[in-house]
């Protein structure tokens, strides 16, 4: 049976920052909720539009440098600049499941947390580390929402 709630979180953990996805989703995971399954990859790929069927709220999580702490955005499906068969954004993943399905996808947020460091065996930074909590406290709310 396929959990109602997807949270997954991309990103490369050799790279500072960019592991604020996939530790995002280690941490929700930890917490074992109900109806509640959490992915990781490295980067959004075309694949994942199948990943989506049969859920009810998605969401995503990355690392940004646009952003300070934390921010949540509803995001609806478009096919954008990111299209190719590598990586893709997570509006992308919503069009391909469309063009699949032939259905509208569940309703998806993007969590983008501030990150500011992104070289290559940089440790996680003070400040990312202060905005995953941030985020995880965040989270809490919105996985609680029905």
């Amino acid at each position: 049976m396929t959990a109602p709630i997807l949270v997954f979180g991309w990103g490369n953990p050799s790279r500072g920052d960019d592991a604020l996805g996939p530790l995002f989703v280690e941490r929700i995971e930890a917490l074992n909720l109900p109806g509640v399954a959490c992915l990781t990859d490295f980067q959004l790929q075309v694949e994942h539009a199948l990943d989506l069927k049969d859920r009810r709220r998605v969401l995503f999580v990355d690392a940004s440098i646009e952003t300070e702490t934390m921010a949540a955005t509803r995001i609806e499906a478009t096919r954008d600049t990111s299209f190719t068969t590598h990586a893709i954004s997570p509006q992308s993943v919503m069009q391909t499941f469309v063009d699949i399905e032939q259905t509208a996808p569940p309703p998806c947020w993007l969590l983008a947390i501030g990150g500011r460091s992104f070289e290559l065996g940089e440790p996680l930074s003070a400040d990312a580390t202060a905005n995953l909590a941030a985020a995880i406290a965040w989270a809490s709310h919105w996985l609680a929402v029905e």
